[in-house]
């Protein structure tokens, strides 16, 4: 399913902030069936995810990395990052191009919590050759 007009409408109007379906069936001129409908069905073909992100820089004793992998064998490569989104302190892993194959952004309690992932989760993934993480002191704009 790729979205038309009005969904990439309706998607544009909730991106910054939530909106009721009454208030985007007002802000575009459309019916709040409309909206509840296209809402689901986005929803349900996996074009959008609508939930509460918090700012990473007010949670007390939690560290946002960004963990940079290189792979032995790139036709591995779909295979390995889909495993590796599987874990519960990823909150994304992305294919790249360049220096890196994949880009890994998780969130963990701490140096304990950074270095367990590294060591117990990560490093159990077959085919990752090489990392390089970076800590996240502080972000602008990013919420998770």
């Amino acid at each position: 399913m790729q979205p038309d007009d009005i969904d990439w409408k309706i998607i544009q109007s909730i991106r910054d902030e939530y909106k009721n379906n009454n208030a985007i069936a007002r802000e575009l001129g459309v019916s709040e069936g409309m909206i509840r409908q296209r809402l689901k069905r986005l929803k349900d073909s996996g074009i959008v995810k609508i939930s509460g992100l918090i700012n990473p820089d007010v949670l007390e004793n939690k560290m946002l990395a960004l963990i940079a992998a290189t792979l032995v064998d790139s036709s591995k490569l779909h295979e390995t990052a889909k495993q590796i989104s599987g874990f519960e302190e990823v909150l994304s892993v992305s294919v790249s191009t360049g220096r890196y194959d994949i880009m890994i952004e998780i969130l963990v309690e701490s140096n304990k919590g950074l270095v367990n992932f590294l060591t117990e989760r990560l490093s159990l993934v077959n085919g990752i050759r090489e990392t390089e993480t970076f800590v996240m002191l502080k972000t602008f704009g990013k919420f998770v």
